[in-house]
């Protein structure tokens, strides 16, 4: 396949810019899809997307808002809350992101899914392209296993984050993920 189309799932606007930039030469068409109902509170995520429009709008791509079902979030991690980020909670959150992108990347006609999640140092690659490459899979498409961490990735896209001046958080996203007291200050900053 010459230049497919490609479905990247994006968490975040900082994790978005190194990996777009290592993507663009070899794809005709990215697409961004903003699906993370494990993001708390309200306010963080709406500054996620915010940021995440932003670079869509930079970079000239289409950006698909996927729903923001944390309910059904919280219920699929029942049980798990007092688990340690990398745990199994982290592969029940990365396996409904990734099977919901590969849904849209279906009715997308996208040949091909990826994930920005594989940029993060605290993030099991491994673990990330295996369930990527099942959930598309089960769907006849070909999930691309990266590990956008290497060569620097993780550096070079906080350093493009920082140039921009775009937000950059200090933590995964869900509110499992926060030590005691930085939630109430979270919903309390701009």
């Amino acid at each position: 396949m010459k230049n497919p189309k490609i479905l990247l799932h994006i968490c975040c606007g900082v994790c978005g810019l190194e990996t777009i930039k290592r993507l663009k030469p070899n794809f005709r068409k990215i697409t961004l899809f903003f699906y993370n109902p494990n993001i708390h509170p309200t306010k963080e995520y709406q500054r996620r997307l915010d940021v995440v429009k932003k670079i869509a709008e930079t970079e000239k791509l289409e950006l698909i808002e996927g729903p923001y079902e944390v309910q059904e979030w919280f219920s699929a991690v029942r049980g798990l809350e007092n688990e340690p980020e990398g745990s199994r909670r982290c592969e029940v959150c990365f396996k409904i992101r990734l099977e919901k992108s590969a849904e849209t990347a279906k009715k997308s006609d996208c040949e091909i899914l990826a994930s920005t999640l594989t940029i993060s140092p605290r993030k099991n690659a491994a673990l990330i392209n295996d369930i990527g490459r099942k959930a598309a899979g089960n769907l006849g498409i070909e999930f691309s296993a990266e590990d956008f961490k290497k060569k620097d990735g993780f550096k070079k896209t906080m350093e493009a984050a920082k140039k921009s001046g775009i937000y950059r958080q200090n933590y995964c996203g869900c509110v499992y993920s926060l030590k005691s007291g930085e939630l109430a200050k979270l919903e309390n900053s701009k």
